[in-house]
């Protein structure tokens, strides 16, 4: 019996190089997907002294935080690397300068310990002043490093004390970098010249502002934005348009951000090859206060400066956002081209184009934000000239009226001629 059992394990043991050789562990391990870096949350909470009033459902502004936090804590999503930050809990002088650096990390962005962070939190009381702006660039930096999603949600009952170091250019400035950095604010009873600040706070990084009276509303919103973090749509890639198309970056599908002064020209490169069809639009928010009259223009031109096709929009009045968008098909090669050459691309150089204003007090640096979405995609079967005759075939619709047009004219001399020849004759 061992004999025979000698030539089944020689078969297995060589059967087992084989298939080793053929699939080495390398092979196995890089055909696995990497690992999705976790997104990162931190929460930022003010613990100012005016935290103690009492007018959310009977209790106090820091009762209802609390609350709402543990609540939030309890469903955090397990993917999330989340982190705690207060503004004004440890300084209750009036030394202003002292008040405001009061802001630290309470509990470190990362795996989420529900009891220990839940703990740090029982242990605030409303103590100092309200430094915002310090706050944020304090969450910007425990946020840093990675290329996972990243929100920063701010909780506050009051505009900053510490100004001149405004939250709202702060906010700006965290925009302008391009790190995909969102801030949520939520206000806790605001008043009007808290609820701008905030609002202004939320549009400067595309994130979004909630007034908040109750504590359900509080602990609701708080955990939709966790959600949100934990769920991206889409992530932009920062891009850096250029002054002409020569030296505009080269862009392939995809959804990118920048940003552009007041009046100015930003130019992007894309190839489309025979046969696709070139679909791009752009939106420029405007994220600060805005003269009446503005617009916006996205245009298609070639190389050698000849227009293609562009999209304009334009308004008179106070708006968050302004949108245009185009298409150009670009046709296939004719049958008598060589077929076995590989068809060269077109580059095609999009314009980007606005025309907002500023009143003198308000600040133009950074520039407004700029989302631009670029798609190529396989085009129609019969492919119009859309972009060079605007109705594509519409055309032959308006060829039909007219001719149609034509002969029911010339129909109706003849039979008003007849009739007057009729009547001349009676």
């Amino acid at each position: 019996m061992i004999i025979r059992k000698r030539p089944a394990a020689r078969a297995c043991a060589l059967l087992a190089v084989l298939v080793a050789g053929l699939f080495p562990a390398g092979v196995a391990a890089a055909d696995e997907p990497a690992a999705k870096e976790s997104p990162k949350v931190e929460l930022v909470l003010d613990v100012s002294g005016s935290m103690r009033a009492r007018d959310i459902d009977g209790k106090s502004r820091m009762a209802a935080a609390k609350q709402a936090f543990n609540e939030v804590l309890d469903a955090v999503p397990e993917e999330v690397q989340l982190g705690i930050r207060t503004l004004g809990a440890d300084y209750a002088g009036d030394d202003r300068k002292r008040g405001c650096k009061d802001t630290r990390q309470l509990y470190p962005v990362g795996p989420l310990d529900r009891t220990e962070a839940k703990t740090a939190v029982a242990t605030l009381a409303p103590t100092g002043w309200t430094p915002i702006g310090p706050a944020l660039l304090g969450a910007a930096d425990d946020l840093e490093g990675g290329d996972a999603t990243r929100r920063i949600v701010l909780i506050t009952d009051g505009e900053d004390t510490c100004a001149p170091l405004d939250p709202c250019e702060v906010a700006r400035e965290i925009a302008a970098k391009g790190i995909h950095l969102v801030v949520d604010t939520l206000g806790l009873v605001p008043d009007a010249k808290t609820r701008a600040q905030l609002r202004c706070i939320a549009e400067a990084t595309g994130g979004t502002y909630t007034s908040v009276q109750h504590t359900d509303e509080l602990s609701d919103r708080v955990s939709q934005l966790v959600d949100r973090a934990a769920d991206p749509v889409v992530t932009p890639v920062a891009t850096e348009g250029a002054a002409r198309c020569g030296d505009a970056p080269l862009l392939a599908p995809g959804l990118y951000t920048d940003r552009e002064k007041f009046g100015e020209h930003r130019w992007y490169r894309v190839d489309v090859l025979p046969g696709q069809e070139l679909r791009a639009s752009v939106s420029v928010g405007a994220d600060r206060a805005v003269n009446r009259d503005y617009g916006v223009l996205l245009r298609a031109v070639t190389v050698r400066g000849r227009e293609i096709v562009r999209g304009s929009e334009a308004g008179d009045g106070r708006t968050d956002l302004v949108s245009t968008g185009l298409r150009y098909p670009k046709p296939e090669l004719d049958d008598a081209d060589d077929a076995d050459l590989k068809p060269a691309a077109e580059t095609v150089c999009l314009q980007v184009s606005n025309s907002f204003s500023a009143p003198p007090a308000v600040k133009t640096e950074p520039g407004l934000p700029v989302e631009l979405t670029v798609d190529v995609v396989d085009g129609p079967a019969e492919a119009s000239d859309v972009a060079s005759f605007g109705l594509g075939r519409g055309w032959w619709l308006l060829g039909v009226l007219v001719l149609t047009g034509l002969v029911a004219g010339l129909l109706w001399g003849w039979v008003s001629r007849w009739r007057i020849a009729v009547w001349r004759t009676n």
